[in-house]
């Protein structure tokens, strides 16, 4: 068991995971509305695609795609699973009954999909517990669409997790066998707020000479994907969302990664650490000096 499932706190959670058949009909859901918003966001993006709306700062924005993508997996998740609740990056949170929360980002990477950057992406996951408060909720199944690398992950808890390219032709995911943190490739990334930004390059900037190297490619839900596949060894960033961590996560653990947060928490706004399992301790001592 992974350490999102059995560790931080996050073991409590499991008991309200949904039976097997459940788990495979909501991930099978997740892939479907994932690949769906997908092309929609190839297909439809204007040829002067501009900037609708900033959140955070007047770098972190937002398209009319952003909100067309949201508004199409709303409404396809209300017809298929109306007493389901919804968690979205723009229009925030629906109320539901059933105990299960579909949280999903329209596009993971709006800056790169701004400048037509490849790296960006369509997540989707499910989830039990309560998405509002950071650490109180586990992704049960997810799927992350990264249409421009014909790449759609998709993974359920306790079945695995596969990559589907656009032929259909699917592929187990394992994370890469890197045992040592001096040769791990790390991806990370980066707030918009100034001050935020100005805390990470520190970090990394410790980090740095302990690793391999670095990558940043600018959509957290890919880098979560990318140690699912093996493309990096490790993936850390703090101040990303639930819509942004959550199919990533379900996809990362599904293909052996462990992933945890600030000590003692598990993954969330605060921090978020995923990596093979024989570097995930030294990683988090060079993350977190103070806590060794």
């Amino acid at each position: 068991m992974s350490e999102q499932a059995g560790g931080h706190g996050l073991g409590a959670l499991t008991h309200l995971v949904p039976d097997d058949a459940t788990v495979r009909v909501l991930r099978d859901l997740a892939f479907d509305l994932a690949r769906e918003a997908g092309e929609l966001i190839v297909d439809e993006r204007p040829d002067a695609l501009g900037v609708a709306d900033t959140k955070s700062s007047e770098v972190d924005v937002v398209t009319v795609m952003d909100r067309r993508s949201e508004e199409v997996l709303r409404a396809r998740i209300a017809a298929a699973r109306p007493d389901d609740a919804i968690l979205g990056e723009e229009d925030g949170a629906s109320a539901g009954t059933s105990g299960l929360t579909w949280v999903i980002d329209p596009i993971d990477g709006t800056v790169n999909y701004l400048y037509g950057h490849p790296f960006y992406a369509v997540s989707v996951a499910v989830c039990v517990g309560d998405t509002a408060r950071e650490g109180a909720w586990l992704p049960v199944a997810g799927a992350v669409a990264a249409p421009e690398l014909d790449r759609t992950y998709v993974a359920g808890h306790g079945q695995g997790a596969e990559v589907v390219d656009r032929a259909g032709r699917r592929r187990p995911l394992a994370v890469s066998g890197c045992k040592r943190l001096e040769l791990a490739l790390v991806g990370t990334g980066f707030g918009y707020e100034a001050d935020k930004r100005r805390e990470q390059g520190q970090m990394l900037a410790s980090l740095l000479p302990r690793v391999r190297d670095v990558r940043r490619a600018g959509a957290a839900a890919i880098d979560l994907c990318f140690v699912a596949e093996g493309i990096l060894d490790a993936y850390y960033e703090s101040g990303i969302n639930a819509w942004d961590q959550a199919a990533g996560q379900v996809i990362a653990t599904e293909a052996g990664a462990l992933m945890s947060g600030m000590p003692g928490l598990p993954a969330g706004k605060t921090m978020a650490v995923a990596s093979t399992p024989k570097i995930h301790e030294a990683l988090r001592g060079c993350l977190f000096p103070a806590a060794r």
